[in-house]
């Protein structure tokens, strides 16, 4: 073992009570945040000294699954498997929320109220959002804190941006809701909604999220709700010619071997560098390659919406040309070869929407749009949020509008979302 893998292996055990464990297995792998940042991170699966034989695939009740980010020697994660512990002591005296957000600031280097914001607190149990000065973050870090009957860490995990200043578009919050009234109406939708216990699609009134800037700009939830820097295309692909050949798929490499060397580097990931023109050019022309053998006869019903770096592979995200009104909506992903910029491998949820075929709709739609959006409008709530807007590489405040309420079709009855599922 390196001398500097062994040094952070001494400092976990002794950090959190291992002194009944014995280090298991440890590997380095390195992960790209979404503002494009290489952390090199070493996990440990320390097993309790009692165990001394394990053949199973998982981890062992008491398993103590450990990482750490190599740079700032901060700990991303600490879970002991099962809510069991063996560990000596605990790292606190009493489990309050104070005690806690003390613990936590002094941990991960930042100020409760300005960087992170308490979200959900019960025995035992403590989760936290990130925040800019108190205002929530998208695509936004968690924290979570868990502890036993008897006060000892059972769950720790922290995995946040913390942007510095310089990312932070400041400007003041100046949305209301009756000024995107235009948009929120934009945002109503007709869709239909699963009810599985009756196997039936409910029409329902409900509101699409949405992120909207001051200056009246929006930003759909769906291009900002991943961790990967995405390029938006939004191209319709089309094809004169299907290939006949059939279609083999290439193993997708789910972990990389890094190296201790790489590390203390800092050798970007490959996944962190932006899609070239050239190379965009090249996936288009890979995408439609693919899609002419994986669906021959589907010329024009595909609309590549967005690519992004994934594992060394690039990533096509696509949805039907024609969506439906059903809240699952067809999706597929296409792996793309780095440098040969062909498809080798894909993921289709066809098979999972196929299991609503048996579904019926549930009556006629007796209200239109205007009504709906007019028993809704009391139940809009338009919230500030700092989103990552890719294109500036900068956080910009927006508002969130969104409703938890949707109004039936068939009834016009309000209804929680819910107590639909």
């Amino acid at each position: 073992m390196d001398i500097r893998i062994k040094e952070l292996v001494n400092a976990a055990q002794e950090t959190y009570g291992l002194d009944n464990y014995y280090l298991h297995t440890h590997e380095l792998y390195r992960e790209v945040s979404i503002l494009g940042k290489t952390d090199y991170l070493l996990s440990m699966e320390w097993f309790p000294s009692h165990i001394t034989e394990w053949k199973e695939d998982y981890n062992p009740e008491g398993t103590a699954v450990i990482t750490i980010d190599l740079q700032s020697r901060n700990y991303k994660s600490v879970i002991f498997v099962g809510g069991k512990s063996y560990a000596n002591g605990a790292p606190f005296q009493n489990i309050d929320l104070n005690g806690v957000i003390q613990w936590m600031e002094a941990e991960a280097g930042i100020v409760y109220g300005k960087g992170f914001h308490l979200i959900k607190e019960q025995v035992g149990e403590y989760h936290f959002a990130e925040s800019i000065d108190g205002v929530p973050v998208s695509p936004g870090g968690r924290m979570e804190l868990r502890f036993d009957a008897e006060g000892r860490l059972i769950f720790y995990s922290v995995y946040v941006q913390f942007p510095s200043r310089s990312l932070v578009q400041k400007e003041n919050y100046s949305l209301t809701l009756q000024a995107v009234e235009p948009q929120a109406k934009k945002q109503l939708q007709l869709i239909e909604y699963p009810v599985y216990e009756m196997k039936q699609f409910l029409p329902i009134y409900g509101i699409e999220e949405i992120y909207i800037t001051n200056d009246g700009t929006t930003i759909p939830f769906e291009i900002i709700s991943g961790t990967k820097a995405q390029l938006n295309i939004d191209q319709v692909i089309h094809w004169e010619q299907a290939n006949t050949e059939p279609f083999v798929r290439t193993e997708i490499r789910l972990q990389e071997v890094v190296t201790i060397e790489q590390a203390i580097a800092r050798e970007p990931h490959p996944d962190s560098f932006p899609i070239t023109d050239a190379e965009l050019f090249k996936c288009i022309a890979g995408v439609e390659a693919g899609l002419s053998q994986l669906y021959p006869d589907e010329s024009g019903q595909w609309i590549l919406k967005t690519l992004h770096r994934e594992r060394g592979h690039i990533q096509a995200t696509l949805r039907m040309n024609a969506p439906s009104n059903r809240i699952f909506q067809r999706k597929l992903l296409l792996f793309i070869d780095a440098n040969l910029y062909k498809v080798i491998n894909y993921m289709d949820n066809k098979s999972l929407l196929d299991t609503f075929d048996e579904f019926q709709s549930e009556g006629e739609i007796a209200v239109s749009h205007n009504e709906a959006y007019t028993k809704l409008k009391g139940w809009l709530e338009l919230t500030p949020v700092y989103v990552y807007d890719s294109g500036q590489k900068k956080y910009v405040l927006c508002g969130k509008l969104d409703c938890n309420y949707a109004v039936k079709a068939t009834s016009g009855d309000v209804v929680e979302l819910g107590s639909l599922e």
